[in-house]
């Protein structure tokens, strides 16, 4: 069942609240701002957020997802960058009490910290198309910290983060959110439900953090060697990683019990994990 298209008075209140503070959707920062509050309230539903959660929310807009978030979670603390956003959020009394607004970058915080702070349970947000590939890598340090998260992201970074081994996809962001996550895609988003209108569909996916993932460290050494071996896929396995600085690699592919002629876009997800530990345990990652 397809929902109701957004009222054009929706998209005139973002445009007349926009205009009043003398603003505009920045395409440098992935402005698109979220037009209908009943996606919003969809969306929590779909993220999972109870009466006792404390959430984060990253990229506040106009506060369509924040009071959506308020309405269901005991308190939201929500992250904007940009300051006449800020600026307009007070002036026209946008968010409820229980939101805490912080004029902040969401790649300059330690999230740790900021999870340990907030006492957030989870994190809920419609991410900047431009950054959202780096928001998502910090997310997984939070893998255990977190119930979950549910972002809001272009549909071809969600066919990336849901891509099987073998398939046009299957990347580096793939190996890493399935070491610590199991992803699945909650709901299409239409492009009419953003001002402005994006050039691309969205996807909204919940992230549930596996059993026992990696360390934050373990992550580090281990997307060190993904990284590498996805950075020349056509290239095997062994002479990617050796082009990229990883000496023996050769041997540690053995170690790891992995052809070293493969490539990586045949490997599943554990097999770096192995290979991994198998440069640690010779002693020959870079």
């Amino acid at each position: 069942m397809t929902d109701p298209a957004p009222t054009l008075s929706n998209t005139a209140a973002v445009r007349a609240i926009l205009s009043r503070h003398g603003l505009a959707p920045s395409k440098d920062r992935g402005q698109n701002f979220l037009v209908d509050p009943r996606v919003a309230e969809s969306l929590v539903d779909l993220a999972g957020v109870v009466s006792d959660d404390s959430v984060i929310e990253i990229g506040t807009g106009l506060g369509i997802l924040s009071r959506a978030l308020a309405a269901r979670a005991e308190r939201v603390l929500t992250l904007e960058i940009d300051a006449g956003l800020v600026r307009a959020l007070g002036e026209e009394a946008l968010l409820p009490e229980n939101v805490t607004l912080r004029h902040q970058d969401a790649l300059d915080v330690s999230w740790p910290a900021l999870v340990r702070e907030s006492g957030a349970t989870r994190v809920v947000a419609n991410l900047p198309y431009a950054v959202s590939a780096p928001l998502l890598r910090r997310l997984l340090d939070l893998a255990g910290a977190l119930r979950d998260w549910s972002v809001m992201i272009q549909r071809d970074v969600a066919d990336r983060l849901l891509a099987e081994p073998g398939s046009r996809d299957y990347s580096s962001l793939t190996v890493l959110h399935r070491l610590c996550v199991v992803p699945r895609r909650e709901r299409e988003i239409a492009s009419g439900d953003f001002h402005p209108v994006p050039g691309v569909r969205s996807s909204f996916v919940r992230m549930r953090p596996v059993a026992a993932p990696p360390s934050p460290d373990e992550l580090a050494r281990i997307e060190r060697v993904v990284r590498a071996a996805f950075g020349q896929r056509r290239k095997t396995l062994a002479n990617a990683l050796r082009g990229a600085g990883f000496a023996a690699a050769a041997s540690a592919c053995e170690r790891a019990g992995i052809d070293p002629r493969t490539r990586a876009e045949q490997l599943p997800p554990e097999a770096f994990v192995a290979l991994s530990r198998a440069f640690e345990a010779i002693g020959a990652a870079p």
